[in-house]
């Protein structure tokens, strides 16, 4: 059977001032009414029912997660006490369902993406959990044909056709690529032959299992110990001790770069991380002089600007173009466009700077 889990442990740092260390972005609407993490459980629930779907966020957000998602059940919903990325994160969710279904396929989601349209995503999944089921050796990603020679993302390089699955194309991969420069994108590109790699998973628990347990025993051997005493008096206890010295490292350097197997799916569907503050331009439509105004504004020979305010207050400019303008509550944020990925540094400084803590 098919599973869900979705990760929704990030402190989503780059939209900072409206991601705050309380309330971090997988817990906040971007568009309509429901949260990111809301439309995640959304766009699987079609296929997965509720009680088949896992949650692994941090400790300080549970009862954020919990409230939002009614529909699951709140003991399936995890607390990291601390976060120790993705491999530790997945493994454990891994190691929870197989406690139940030994031979169940797990589809992992970050809890901070936008995929559309929905159809087009249940198709990708079927195919996905079609071949896994025809490999069940192999670990199967999700890959983005890329739109922009962007050097924000990870790149997967593929290589030989494996097979077509409800008229989606699936490949071997060659190889993981870390973020590129500028000149090495445009060369990504112009191949033809990589994709970005969206983070999104199938596989089935047992093969991710085993990988973990050949390519790092230490994560292994902890989520392990933790799924043995879950639902035990001991729970919270060897969680917590547990996670206190797991190795912090992301699920593709911890495997997917030295898996025995893995392919990589096609996605048909449009896809973007939401990672930063330009994702409102790529994701809204713009006035006549290239601004994305999510709130109230009035400007004069303002350009290519994206403004967002709290619905009372208003942001006035004059003369200024290419910036982010982002104000929320008690804090805003004014930096050019060009540096947006440098936002987490600013809540570096904040974490470092006696008095300012108060706005992180």
């Amino acid at each position: 059977m098919l599973h869900t889990m979705i990760m929704a442990g990030g402190g989503g740092t780059r939209f900072w001032p409206r991601s705050r260390s309380a309330r971090p972005k997988q817990f906040l609407s971007f568009e309509g009414d429901r949260t990111l993490l809301q439309a995640t459980f959304d766009r699987s629930e079609a296929l997965v029912p509720p009680e088949r779907f896992w949650v692994i966020t941090s400790k300080a957000h549970r009862d954020q997660a919990i409230e939002q998602l009614p529909a699951v059940a709140a003991n399936r919903i995890v607390g990291e006490p601390t976060g120790r990325d993705t491999a530790a994160c997945i493994g454990l969710g891994a190691a929870l369902i197989a406690r139940e279904d030994p031979n169940a396929t797990m589809v992992v989601m970050p809890a901070d993406h936008a995929i559309e349209p929905v159809g087009e995503f249940h198709r990708a999944l079927k195919a996905a959990e079609q071949l896994v089921d025809e490999n069940p050796e192999a670990l199967l990603t999700f890959g983005i044909p890329p739109a922009y020679p962007a050097i924000g993302y990870g790149y997967i390089q593929r290589g030989t056709h494996i097979a077509q699955r409800q008229g989606v194309n699936s490949f071997e991969v060659l190889k993981f690529r870390e973020k590129p420069s500028a000149e090495v994108a445009e060369q990504y590109i112009a191949s033809g032959e990589y994709y970005w790699n969206s983070g999104i998973f199938v596989w089935k628990v047992k093969t991710i299992l085993a990988e973990l347990k050949r390519l790092k025993p230490g994560i292994f051997e902890s989520v392990s110990r933790i799924a043995d005493a879950w639902g035990t008096p001991n729970q919270q206890a060897v969680f917590a001790e547990e996670y206190s010295h797991v190795e912090k490292i992301s699920i593709d350097f911890a495997v997917m770069e030295n898996a025995k197997k893995v392919l990589v799916l096609q996605a048909p569907y449009q896809w973007d991380d939401v990672g930063s503050w330009l994702a409102l331009e790529r994701r809204n439509p713009q006035d006549k002089h290239g601004n994305t105004v999510r709130g109230l504004h009035t400007g004069i020979n303002t350009s290519a600007c994206v403004i967002v305010s709290d619905a009372e207050h208003l942001i006035a400019t004059i003369g200024v173009s290419n910036l982010l303008i982002i104000q929320d509550g008690n804090a805003t944020l004014i930096a050019d466009r060009r540096d947006e990925a440098t936002v987490k540094e600013i809540v570096e400084k904040l974490k470092k700077t006696p008095g300012l803590e108060r706005y992180l």
